[in-house]
């Protein structure tokens, strides 16, 4: 191995010495993720974004997977279909608390909470005595 004065190249943070480069074309990660290999959420979105002819009063239209998805919940929901209702919900609550930061005035207790939390008040005051 030559000595640090017979090299002609600097080797230092960054750069290996030579002998331990990684060889022109060779990858430092050979077996890593393929290239062009899509995550589950790009696959998903992919799929959702694809378009597919709907009919809709009479007429026909391209509407995407998604869109198509939505209009079949709402409507599911319109016939009493609890499951569906549930989902529904659920997507709207999600959607609205995404949305909107929690007001003071929403987060204030009504006046049925304040009597339940005096109760409870009451109650543990009861047991410390």
């Amino acid at each position: 191995m030559p000595s640090d004065h017979e090299r002609d190249y600097e080797v230092g943070y960054g750069k290996p010495p030579r002998h331990s480069r990684f060889k022109t074309g060779q990858s430092g990660n050979p077996r890593g993720r393929a290239p062009g290999a899509k995550n589950l959420r790009t696959l998903l979105s992919e799929a959702l974004n694809e378009c597919v002819i709907v009919t809709e009063n009479g007429g026909r239209r391209k509407v995407t997977k998604r869109e198509a998805i939505i209009k079949q919940l709402v409507n599911q929901s319109a016939t009493a279909d609890w499951r569906a209702i549930k989902i529904l919900l659920d997507l709207i609550r999600e959607i609205e608390g995404q949305s909107e930061p929690a007001s003071p005035e929403t987060s204030a207790f009504s006046e049925a909470d304040e009597k339940v939390l005096e109760q409870l008040r009451a109650r543990f005051q009861k047991g410390e005595k």
